[in-house]
């Protein structure tokens, strides 16, 4: 029994459950909620006690729904660096912009800290194999992670998914079916093998507590920033599951007092594939929509997630916002240039939303923002290399690199 956790609770027809480590959907179908004892919370954490914790996610352990007995798990996943930027602020127009780098983790995306937890529920429930369906992300930090603590893996991706992302699940020794099809249908023959075998489930859509891994990036946000929020948080978003979590984590924290204040989530999502945000414009339920990005983590047609994601967006008075493949790359190019930061393209989506805000004159000089990057550039170097261009190729000849720059237009003075 969780001492911290009073239930999980469906969002659909608010059916309660006790909290078992190997929870699935409710029998209405809808997805579970993690309920807290905040009261219980408030006794056993306070923001002077966390000073003394290690380093990653596991430091919230009073906010997370795992036994005490539970170790954490192997690999240093979380307490990745949240730099403030304020020569792309200034470019941009706004008071202040932070941005959370979170192509830091173990295998290199925001996921780690949803596969995480996975592998210590898996561990709870006795569970010797995890399976998962990904675009990728997912994939690779529950391969990751789960080789780390000893557990056998079965990831199904789509045909689709970048190499970089394979050639993780390859050297992390998972087994992987690449499915011919887009993720809908990866998701479903991943379902179908979890039921035949009884595999331990880390779909984010059927498995309630990875969004509470999740939920730890905006903890760790607010806790950086000494417990002052930004008026904004922008995140891209896929099946709906992390902007959930990241609004969930800052709930946490206001209903313990740990922080006054909740900013407004930017919901960003490609304009090629954003049923989520096309739902909140339009006031409708969600619809499905074709997969037509290059940001292959976020392009979900069929959000498993999106009951928690419309929730959160509407809650917390969020601003949606779709932008193109060329913007998102650009906004991939404005990040390396002027941050240092190499996200991968679902990666930067969120910091793309910002530009286009800032554009449009929705956000302005009075305004603060945290912008998350999700995952590493390293992730898909094709489509980095398809926008940036190749570098300048010539023999070793002093002369005809002079006469290169020239024709390039590249001083050589700062």
């Amino acid at each position: 029994m969780l001492k911290n956790v009073k239930c999980a609770r469906c969002v659909k027809c608010g059916k309660e459950y006790e909290a078992t480590a190997n929870l699935t959907n409710c029998s209405c179908g809808g997805i579970l909620d993690i309920i807290y004892d905040y009261d219980y919370i408030k006794k056993n954490l306070t923001k002077e006690t966390l000073k003394s914790r290690p380093n990653t996610m596991w430091r919230y352990r009073e906010l997370l729904p795992v036994e005490e007995t539970t170790p954490d798990t192997p690999l240093r996943v979380g307490w990745s660096p949240l730099y403030e930027e304020p020569r792309l602020a200034k470019q941009l127009g706004l008071k202040k912009l932070w941005v959370k780098d979170d192509g830091q983790n173990p295998t290199a995306s925001l996921k780690d800290r949803a596969s995480a937890m996975a592998v210590a529920k898996a561990g709870e429930a006795g569970a010797k194999i995890i399976a998962c369906s990904s675009t990728g992300n997912a994939a690779s930090s529950l391969a990751g992670n789960a080789a780390a603590a000893g557990l056998k893996t079965f990831i199904f991706v789509p045909e689709r998914a970048p190499k970089g992302k394979v050639a993780q699940l390859m050297t992390f020794g998972a087994n992987v079916i690449s499915v011919k099809g887009n993720y809908e249908e990866t998701f479903e023959l991943s379902k179908k093998a979890i039921d035949k075998w009884g595999w331990y489930n880390r779909n984010a859509a059927i498995n309630p507590y990875l969004s509470e891994g999740k939920k730890t990036v905006s903890i760790e946000i607010a806790e950086q920033l000494d417990w002052k929020m930004p008026d904004y948080l922008a995140i891209s978003v896929g099946d709906g599951c992390t902007i959930a979590g990241v609004w969930k984590g800052l709930k946490d924290l206001y209903a313990i007092g740990f922080i006054d204040k909740l900013p407004r989530l930017i919901s960003a999502q490609a304009e090629g594939c954003h049923p989520i945000n096309r739902a909140i414009a339009e006031n409708k339920p969600w619809e499905p929509m074709e997969e037509n990005t290059l940001a292959d983590s976020i392009a979900v047609g069929v959000p498993r997630n999106a009951d928690k994601a419309l929730m959160a967006i509407r809650e917390s008075n969020g601003i949606v916002v779709n932008v193109t493949d060329e913007e998102i790359m650009a906004a991939q190019k404005l990040l390396g240039t002027t941050c240092g930061v190499f996200g991968e393209p679902a990666g930067v989506t969120g910091t793309a939303a910002v530009k286009k805000l800032c554009e449009q004159g929705v956000l302005g000089a009075n305004d603060t923002v945290v912008s998350v990057v999700t995952g590493n550039g390293l992730k898909d170097v094709a489509n980095a290399i398809k926008f940036c261009g190749e570098p300048m190729s010539l023999p070793n000849d002093l002369d005809l690199l002079v006469e290169e720059f020239a024709k390039r237009g590249i001083k050589t003075e700062a």
